[in-house]
């Protein structure tokens, strides 16, 4: 889920007269925080093995995630920049500014990059919005970053998969995509700052479920982009935007209210502004208004230039946070983190990463 930002209006309203003297650049000298998650053939296919189409079929009844809905432990997580087993590279400025145009799939004239992930904490499953992202690898995918690593345990999700445009009964059109590796800013892991709530999950090749002499077997669909196209990316657009962003939203409003419920990809369309959430270190906070999203949009793309006939346009943000603006019954604002040159670093490892040939 989205996690709720509870702040009294006039104290946000407050923050937001300053917020544009600060030049919306959340990045310093950092680094980039890779966790691998499935690195062989074999450990994808025992991710496969997991998300059966049985289990896919109750994906409906999973938890929206949120930091809120995991384990409270916080061992590890203080001032690190994330558990065991992950490694950190060194952001490099560069001279000249990061471009990534969208790109259609190979043999259809419209993109279908948006979809769920779905993935485990403990012994809970949970999910989230996603999207595919253009990316030399062709696999690449965009989300938050409390959908993929918990900074307060100090922890990777497991069985991490994307599905794009999942049916309403666990069908899977276009595939299921292993994760193989993390991307992120340092600061998620590291202290849990909502400026850096986004990540690049590289993916696998894809796979559908096939039945052979009567039995379930992986059968191969290709690299993430070549069957559903990706979309673009654009750093270090500020504010004022038109943004149309994406999710599968189902959780309840405020008055307790269900207007949504999750199986149905949604849409927000409207102009951004700055804001601040001090609770959750968030400083350079873009919000866009009005939105209802609530519960199950986390990790949906922020795009900007959307071309809604050919399903593309440039990921400028990801949905990570709500707001109750009003303080009335339903949510009326969302906000994602600022994406900045320090995003296309992070982005950029994700996409250089290389994945198995073959994983069926």
């Amino acid at each position: 889920m989205i996690p709720r930002a509870r702040h009294l209006v006039a104290v946000a309203l407050c923050a937001l007269l300053v917020l544009p003297a600060f030049g919306g650049s959340a990045s310093a000298a950092s680094q980039v925080y890779s966790v691998a998650l499935a690195k062989t053939a074999a450990d994808v296919q025992r991710v496969a093995a997991y998300w059966k189409p049985d289990r896919l079929k109750a994906a409906d009844s999973y938890s929206p995630a949120t930091p809120g809905s995991q384990s409270t432990s916080s061992s590890g997580s203080s001032g690190s920049a994330g558990g065991a087993g992950g490694q950190t590279f060194a952001i490099k400025k560069s001279r000249t500014a990061l471009t990534v145009p969208a790109v259609v799939p190979r043999q259809a004239a419209a993109a279908r990059t948006m979809g769920k992930v779905f993935f485990r904490f403990g012994a809970k499953e949970y999910w989230c919005s996603a999207s595919a992202v253009a990316a030399k690898n062709r696999s690449v995918v965009a989300t938050a970053a409390h959908c993929a690593y918990d900074s307060r345990q100090a922890k990777a999700a497991e069985y991490w998969i994307f599905v794009p445009n999942p049916g309403p009964n666990g069908e899977t059109p276009d595939g299921i995509y292993v994760g193989a590796a993390i991307s992120m800013h340092e600061h998620w892991p590291g202290k849990g700052d909502y400026d850096y709530d986004y990540a690049f999950v590289t993916v696998h090749r894809g796979f559908t479920w096939a039945t052979k002499s009567g039995r379930l077997a992986m059968q191969d669909v290709g690299r993430l982009q070549d069957k559903v196209g990706g979309q673009g990316l654009a750093l270090s657009k500020g504010v004022g935007n038109r943004i149309t962003a994406f999710g599968y939203p189902a959780g309840p409003q405020p008055d307790g209210s269900r207007p949504f419920n999750g199986r149905t990809l949604q849409s927000c369309t409207g102009g951004t502004r700055w804001t601040v959430a001090p609770s959750l270190d968030l400083q350079y906070g873009v919000q866009l208004q009005p939105c209802n999203f609530s519960a199950g949009a986390s990790g949906g793309a922020w795009l900007i230039g959307y071309q809604a006939a050919r399903g593309i346009g440039s990921l400028s943000g990801v949905n990570s946070l709500t707001w109750n603006r009003d303080a009335k019954g339903a949510y009326d604002a969302v906000s994602s983190p600022n994406f900045t040159a320090a995003t296309g670093e992070v982005y950029k490892h994700a996409a250089s990463l290389t994945t198995p040939g073959n994983v069926t």
